[in-house]
């Protein structure tokens, strides 16, 4: 597994780099972000740790460079504020996760591996068990979406998301069993982190932000797919 790390405190990235090869992961670890940029256009990557707060190109910015390319690997921000509008922005273009400096290291390998464990088994299904809903066809082996005959460019975390909803179709499914049975984590956040990824599975559906056609927010309770 490729994994890029950019951060401009090399104590930092120097640190992560460590523990990431203790894990026999090949790293790329850049401290400059058009640096970065360069390797992403000439290497696979399978996941990478951004800084927010760099210089020139910041860790939102090159965010969503990543996506606006079509790639869906995960991606680990970093970032030494806590307010909660950063993290809403950081989710909103397209990262998976988000962790606060200073952090503890293993609690970063501890998310490193979840996300790519995801992003393994979306890419490693063959077979083809389709779940159909008024024009949405999801294929839940091979994690393929597509929309009236046009396949939705979700990244994994994403359609583990709407298939998760998908499966529970005609319940309510809370915040929090969303986010425990998809992130495989203990719900201790706000609402936020879910929030904001409804929002863009539902962009990408094309949903009508007042009347939505698939996901139906179910206010105080969570959301569902009728």
């Amino acid at each position: 597994m490729n994994i890029l790390i950019l951060d401009d405190e090399k104590e930092i990235a120097d640190l992560i780099e460590v523990y990431l090869t203790n894990e026999k992961y090949v790293v790329y670890k850049f401290y400059d972000s058009n640096d970065a940029i360069k390797c992403i256009n000439s290497q696979k990557i399978d996941l990478a740790v951004l800084d927010v707060m760099i210089k020139d190109i910041n860790g939102f910015e090159l965010c969503k460079y990543i996506r606006d390319k079509g790639l869906t690997f995960p991606i680990i921000m970093l970032t030494a504020k806590i307010e909660s509008q950063d993290k809403i922005n950081g989710l909103a273009l397209g990262a998976d996760d988000y962790i606060t400096k200073p952090f503890n290291p293993l609690e970063l390998m501890a998310r490193i591996k979840s996300a790519l464990r995801r992003y393994t088994n979306y890419n490693n299904k063959n077979n083809e068990n389709i779940i159909e809903i008024d024009g949405l066809e999801i294929y839940k082996e091979k994690h393929v979406c597509i929309l009236e005959n046009n396949e939705i460019d979700f990244t994994p975390l994403e359609f583990d998301i709407l298939l998760y909803l998908a499966n529970n179709r005609g319940n309510v499914v809370s915040s929090e069993d969303l986010f425990e049975n998809v992130w495989k984590e203990k719900y201790l956040d706000s609402n936020n982190t879910v929030m904001v990824h409804i929002r863009r599975i539902r962009e990408k559906l094309h949903e009508d932000t007042k009347k939505p056609k698939y996901i139906k927010t179910v206010w105080g309770v969570g959301y569902k797919i009728e």
